[in-house]
């Protein structure tokens, strides 16, 4: 069953802004850190931005640190990406994420055994 489903894709030009919405169907929203993570054609898949359990503490990729903003509204089961100054670079799929294992992990060794991988949705920034 799909648990999560993005929204918000579509094309725009370099330094536009652009708003994803990630809603999440499964019953862990609440102490579940969310997130995203992104792919570009031919490229591997890799982290964006999370959002703590809580609500309390947000994470970021350094190329888009300062551009990108994430938050989640619990009466909603929704996690947003908001998309600040976007470079041709942010080009990519876009994917929610949802898991119980801390977000500092997933830099670099991406969600858990038993973490929920949204669909994805279009992203494209042209130049």
């Amino acid at each position: 069953q799909v648990r999560l489903i993005e929204t918000g894709g579509g094309l725009v030009q370099a330094g536009g802004s652009l708003s994803l919405s990630c809603a999440d169907s499964g019953r862990t929203f609440s102490t579940d850190n969310m997130g995203w993570f992104r792919q570009a054609p031919g490229k591997e898949r890799n982290f964006v931005a999370a959002i703590s359990w809580d609500g309390g503490r947000a994470y970021y990729a350094d190329s888009v640190k300062g551009r990108f903003t994430i938050s989640r509204e619990y009466a909603k089961n929704t996690v947003y990406l908001q998309m600040k100054s976007l470079k041709p670079e942010d080009t990519a799929v876009y994917y929610c994420a949802a898991d119980h294992t801390a977000p500092s992990r997933w830099y670099t060794q991406g969600l858990g055994p038993s973490g929920s991988w949204g669909q994805g949705t279009q992203v494209t920034v042209s130049s």
